[in-house]
């Protein structure tokens, strides 16, 4: 077991030996950061709501706070309840590494319950690197940006150099473009610009929302502040490993969701006419991915093609959009159903590419370029035709910094953690999501339900399962009781929620308090597989929401 595991799995175990968090009410500080007007970029809340911006310099290296300093973005919107209401700063970060999170104050705001919303300032923020916050630029970055691109999936010596070849002037290119700042724009380095935000707005404690990297993100928190991590939700949780290692087993994963999306496909022949098996569904993506490589359409190629296939299979709601686009372009020659509608070259698109490149090679020890095709090679074996876009990592081979340590995730002294995975997402998956804390002994009886695709088109199934592999029960009346979204607490203490479920249901059951987790009204979906881990209760506005909800009740 690595040092890294070892820590997830402490801070899971010594969960329930640790005080619950009070929750007694916050009065809302005057920040020493400044607050005014936001960029255009940030979008406008409804009225009466507001959304306003500011700035905090940071030192680029903590270490040498008396240094260079950046500046770090922030957006704010403040709660909109009573001053007896107020619990204080609710942080938020949309993932990446490389997302902009200064408009997802008000975008994830928009989805959060009344009684959140009432109670907690929504805090977003550039990292550094990103956005407004100093971002970087990677210049051309190895060809990444060719229209069309090279394919991205080598097959034999030539192409193999190649690839190689590319990597190394992706970070030539990073090199060049970033210089000096490489070392410090890393996972460590953001979660201490996290508490100065927190000092700057005169709060005790970070309450933080975090979704795939911001996983990450609030799981390095904690290790560094851990008396000072207040309530946390890490949804669709990235495993303690190195990002390499994460990156390979994603590359796996969306092989397994691939395979589910040809089965889905087929289920409705009439729809898509792409077949009625999977097979059939199959070997048309492979006319589609065969026919662009040959003849790129418009800058539309294999490597273009594969990112949209990347983008698709982690949502299963855009999965009826995929399937047409190669129903279009295998009936009309034009791949514009699958193009994004937003130039992979457009200049945020830049950012996030060399950020994601330059946190990932910040955070943890590099491959080496024989590992790097060896993984290939095992999964061609696995599938000769993989989706290999997701394999950022892989540049840091060539990288002309090495981080001194792995990023420290996770504390025994912190409070406990609410930790989120799910079937179904390739992204993230969620057999690795378990990794950070004990599976459940088992999960409460029920079947959480989302409407994900368009009526009438067929969900592909997911089961809950607990430990021992077998299917929940349903209630008699066909019901789930209402449980799963309660965040129910399991016999061993762990917490059940899948990331495909509307957020509200768990993030009200661990933030808002004791009026939490109603029902989640939709009738028409997918049973999801959830995995429970967490801490002693989640968290104490949990187990309130626990005691005082009735199974099946209505909202």
């Amino acid at each position: 077991m690595s040092r890294r595991t070892a820590l997830w799995w402490t801070l899971a175990a010594t969960a329930a030996l640790l005080p619950p968090i009070p929750a007694q009410a916050t009065t809302p500080h005057e920040p020493a950061l400044p607050f005014g007007a936001c960029p255009d970029s940030v979008p406008r809340p409804a009225a009466p709501d507001r959304v306003e911006c500011g700035r905090i310099s940071v030192p680029l290296d903590w270490n040498r706070p008396q240094g260079p300093h950046i500046e770090v973005a922030v957006s704010r919107v403040p709660a909109s309840g009573t001053p007896a209401e107020h619990r204080g700063i609710l942080l938020v970060n949309p993932g990446g590494p490389g997302g902009s999170g200064l408009p997802y104050a008000v975008t994830k705001r928009a989805k959060l319950p009344g009684s959140v919303r009432r109670a907690y300032d929504i805090i977003g923020f550039d990292p550094r690197g990103v956005g407004q916050s100093t971002p970087v630029d990677c210049g051309p970055m190895g060809g990444l940006f060719d229209s069309p691109g090279a394919d991205p999936v080598p097959v034999g010596p030539l192409a193999e150099r190649a690839y190689l070849a590319s990597l190394r002037n992706t970070a030539d290119d990073c090199s060049a473009g970033a210089g000096a700042v490489l070392p410090y724009l890393s996972t460590e380095q953001t979660a201490r610009d996290m508490d100065a935000i927190r000092t700057a707005l005169g709060e005790p404690r970070t309450n933080f929302l975090g979704v795939s990297y911001g996983t990450y993100l609030g799981a390095a928190y904690a290790a560094q502040f851990p008396h000072r991590t207040g309530r946390m939700v890490l949804d669709s949780v990235v495993g303690p490993w190195d990002w390499y290692d994460f990156d390979v087993i994603q590359s796996r994963a969306l092989l397994r969701q691939r395979d589910t999306f040809f089965t889905w496909t087929a289920a409705h022949p009439d729809r898509f006419a792409l077949g009625g098996s999977a097979e059939t569904v199959r070997r048309a993506y492979l006319r589609v991915r065969e026919g662009l490589a040959a003849r790129p359409v418009a800058g539309f190629g294999p490597a273009e093609f594969d990112r949209a296939v990347y983008r698709a299979l982690g949502r299963t709601e855009r999965w009826a959009g995929l399937a047409d686009g190669l129903r279009t372009y295998l009936r009309d020659g034009s791949p514009d159903a699958l193009r994004p509608a937003t130039a992979f070259d457009s200049p945020d698109s830049r950012t996030y590419e060399a950020a994601n490149r330059i946190v990932k090679c910040a955070d943890a020890p590099a491959p080496t370029p024989h590992r790097i095709l060896a993984d290939i090679r095992r999964t061609r074996h696995l599938d000769p035709q993989p989706v290999l876009t997701g394999m950022e990592a892989s540049t840091c081979a060539y990288w002309h910094h090495r981080p001194a340590h792995p990023t420290p995730l996770g504390s025994p002294d912190a409070p406990p953690l609410l930790l989120v995975a799910s079937a179904h997402d390739p992204v993230t998956p969620h057999r690795r999501g378990t990794r950070v804390a004990p599976p459940p002994a088992r999960l409460p009886p029920g079947h959480a339900r989302q409407r994900l695709l368009p009526r009438g088109l067929r969900q592909p199934r997911q089961r809950l399962r607990g430990r021992g592999g077998g299917r929940v029960p349903r209630r008699r009346d066909g019901s789930d009781g209402g449980r799963a979204l309660h965040g129910a607490r399991t016999a061993r203490g762990a917490v059940t929620h899948s990331r495909l479920l509307n957020e509200f249901v768990f993030i009200r059951s661990a933030i808002a308090g004791p009026r939490a987790g109603r029902r989640l009204r939709d009738p028409a979906a997918v049973p999801l597989r959830a995995v429970g881990c967490g801490g002693r209760a989640g968290w104490p506005a949990l187990e309130s929401a626990r005691r005082t909800s009735t199974p099946g009740n209505g909202s």
